[in-house]
């Protein structure tokens, strides 16, 4: 007997997919705000601690994007009455996701000494960034945006999901 339907599958798919469109569109103001502080105000040459403080700035910034994203288009069907403690929960998530991308940032500039902007981007913008996703999402899913949480008023917009019973209930 099968312990999930098809619809289930589907609506995972479905908020993957749309994780994925929010995280591309913060990964780009991630990267560009990034590049663009470390190649200006806060290069190595004159900050030594530049690369993290403008990864610091620029998840910031994406953060914000991604939680305006997901909570309302990722997981609309799933926000809570409480915007306050959803935006709290959102951002501790987002913060232990942006340590995870500043990690592999340390580790691999100042421990490694890989220095380059393309070793930057690398640790930062490829390992920590996908390291921080997987993290985020389930994170997100689990506990931020949680079934049990969601909103009446914000399901009632939305067309309805599939049915996730089990299989051969009625």
């Amino acid at each position: 007997m099968t312990t999930t339907t098809t619809g289930g599958w589907r609506v995972l798919a479905s908020q993957l997919a749309r994780f994925g469109a929010v995280g591309a569109v913060g990964f780009l103001v991630d990267v560009g705000v990034f590049n663009l502080l470390r190649a200006t105000v806060l290069s190595p040459e004159e900050v030594h601690t530049g690369p993290l403080i403008a990864k610091v700035i620029s998840t910031v910034l994406a953060i914000f994007v991604n939680w305006m994203g997901n909570r309302y288009w990722t997981f609309a069907d799933r926000r809570s009455t409480s915007t306050t403690r959803e935006g709290i929960e959102f951002f501790v998530v987002s913060i232990i996701g942006m340590v995870i991308g500043l990690a592999c940032l340390w580790l691999s500039h100042y421990v490694l000494g890989f220095t380059s902007v393309l070793a930057d981007n690398i640790s930062s913008n490829v390992i920590g960034l996908a390291l921080g996703a997987a993290f985020r999402f389930f994170a997100y899913r689990l506990w931020v945006f949680a079934p049990h949480r969601t909103s009446p008023t914000a399901a009632s917009l939305l067309p309805a999901a599939p049915d996730d019973r089990l299989v051969g209930e009625r």
